[in-house]
């Protein structure tokens, strides 16, 4: 059994909290993690780089000259990629980036990734992460608090001081439960997870 201890915005401990062992406490494989990560920036592509072909090329369909006695060469239509104004030829078309994963191994590769920062000791768990009031410097004394410069943030629900006052602050992200992932939680070096949102996170992952 996983027992970490539950902090407030002071890092004062507060309680303790026990986490699922088939949640937080699974065997890490780095290939599933990989494929997860690279399907997951695959689909951010947008894939809407485009040239226009000589089909899309607006330009008369008419020969240019008669095909013999000029003493030019032969020559067809004026879209022919190898005229200036035609068409480009083999350029890139609309096309999606989009990899199939199986949802069994999308919540595998998040049972890891939440396992991996328990065995590294970067999961933080907070009580409460609601902030009085909307101010950049007041939640900037909480991160210091913990000593950490790259974190990745998960509430409950929405925060509107929380999520307005870390706005501004480079390496840091604040998202919902809903939103976890894969890559956000492999890019932060630390996880911090507010206690009501662990029983969401276990519900949708367990086993």
């Amino acid at each position: 059994m996983t027992v970490l201890d539950v902090y407030n915005l002071q890092k004062e401990k507060v309680s303790e909290v026990e986490l699922k062992e088939d949640v937080f406490s699974v065997p890490i494989k780095k290939h599933v993690l990989h494929q997860v990560v690279v399907a997951q920036l695959a689909g951010r592509r947008s894939g809407t780089a485009a040239v226009k072909n000589r089909a899309a090329v607006k330009a008369s369909g008419a020969k240019l000259w008669r095909q013999k006695g000029t003493g030019r060469a032969r020559v067809g239509s004026s879209s022919s990629p190898t005229r200036k104004g035609g068409g480009v030829a083999f350029g890139p078309s609309p096309r999606t980036y989009d990899q199939k994963v199986p949802k069994k191994v999308k919540k595998a590769a998040l049972r890891m990734a939440l396992s991996d920062k328990v065995l590294c000791d970067q999961l933080f768990v907070i009580d409460d992460f609601a902030l009085p009031e909307i101010k950049t410097k007041r939640f900037v004394e909480v991160i210091d608090q913990f000593d950490v410069r790259k974190a990745l943030i998960v509430t409950r629900g929405k925060s509107e001081n929380l999520e307005k006052s870390s706005k501004n602050v480079q390496k840091v992200k604040v998202m919902r439960y809903e939103g976890l992932n894969v890559y956000d939680i492999l890019k932060y070096d630390n996880l911090f997870l507010e206690r009501v949102a662990i029983e969401k996170i276990e519900e949708a992952l367990g086993a």
